[in-house]
């Protein structure tokens, strides 16, 4: 998980918000929130972590500002690991992480926001796609074996056997496969570990983390980074959330015994139908994904909000309030997903998740 971070302030650059932010359900308004009238939120809120969420963040910054013009909320795009970092030792007041906080990370949030008092949530899903730069080759067919061997560095040439295997119509050259991963730590890293080490475990061995464990590998920086290295390369592969590929090809992922491309409706269902995990306090709501069902995408990136149900003074609270609570709303996830191609979060989850922002105040 990570922080909403501070360092993008709101500029003239900012985009222009997807939908109408002037409608009575408006983010600021008192049925989107906290129960405040509209544009009376006002102040400089700051947060940052994953790069996945900026297309997000940014549409949810817009609607947010329009809507509460005295308010300016700034996103520090520093990646998962910077952003939960960043929440721990309070430079950010929210935070965004593709990855849920785990139980150092917890205690390093308790210490500003009291025990008990640290709100994590699902703001933001996303199909991750396996995205490659292959002359010729807009699409892919992977076994999840297939998709392991490749990132291990054991697969090494586009004309083999286990691809073509896969993709009888396709005409592969013996391009040599050059692997391009994150060099930060990430949650998008760790979700991709996750995914292949619970559908090859006898392949892909290590224990998931935000950190790549292969060495001697292209690397970059970020989202954008890892992007713009496969685009810049011929024969690359790489993993980056589906919003930010741009014009590479991507990977049908095998999954209950046919070959899936990623959308965000895959990417919702795989969300919808995996459990909620157990043993969490009452505003953390993370999730156990499944990723073997059949139909659904399963390479997903969960990425969380955080937040404290306390802060020191009122603007500070009233701001995450109202702005995690526009984030959330059906308004806010309709701009991701115009943003971002992102799935917007079931009524059930949503209903789920506001009483922990509703429960925002400051003292």
């Amino acid at each position: 998980m990570g922080v909403l971070a501070l360092s993008l302030a709101a500029c003239g650059s900012d985009p222009e918000p997807e939908g109408n932010a002037s409608d009575t359900d408006a983010p600021g308004s008192s049925e989107t929130n906290s129960g405040e009238e509209m544009g009376s939120i006002s102040g400089t809120l700051s947060g940052g972590g994953a790069s996945s969420q900026e297309a997000a963040m940014n549409a949810w910054r817009a609607g947010f500002q329009q809507a509460n013009p005295d308010a300016t909320v700034n996103y520090d795009p520093v990646g998962s690991g910077g952003g939960r970092t960043g929440f721990g030792d309070g430079s950010y007041a929210f935070a965004g992480s593709d990855a849920a906080l785990d139980e150092d990370e917890i205690a390093a949030a308790e210490a500003q926001c009291g025990e008990g008092g640290v709100i994590e949530f699902p703001g933001y899903v996303s199909p991750v796609a396996v995205a490659f730069n292959l002359d010729g080759v807009d699409s892919l067919n992977m076994s999840p074996e297939t998709i392991a061997n490749v990132f291990l560095g054991e697969i090494t040439s586009w004309d083999d056997e286990a691809i073509a295997a896969d993709n009888p119509d396709v005409e592969l050259p013996g391009t040599t496969i050059t692997v391009v991963h994150r060099s930060d730590e990430s949650g998008t890293t760790e979700n991709f570990e996750e995914y292949l080490h619970t559908v090859a475990p006898d392949i892909w061995t290590a224990e998931p983390s935000g950190v790549w464990p292969v060495d001697g590998q292209e690397s970059a920086q970020g989202t954008s980074g890892v992007v713009g290295a496969a685009q810049a390369g011929q024969g690359t592969i790489t993993y980056a959330d589906a919003s930010q590929v741009g014009g590479l090809g991507t990977v049908a992922v095998g999954v209950g015994g046919e070959f899936v491309p990623y959308s965000a409706e895959a990417a919702a269902e795989v969300v919808a139908q995996s459990p909620r995990t157990e043993g969490t306090s009452d505003y953390v709501y993370t999730i156990e994904l499944e990723r073997d069902i059949a139909g659904t995408y399963p390479i997903v990136l969960v990425s969380y909000s955080l937040a404290c149900t306390s802060y020191p003074d009122e603007e500070t609270a009233e701001l995450v309030k109202g702005f995690l609570g526009y984030v959330v709303s059906e308004e806010g996830q309709q701009a991701s997903a115009d943003a971002a191609g992102a799935a917007p979060l079931s009524d059930t989850i949503r209903e789920a998740i506001l009483p922990g922002i509703e429960s925002i105040s400051a003292g």
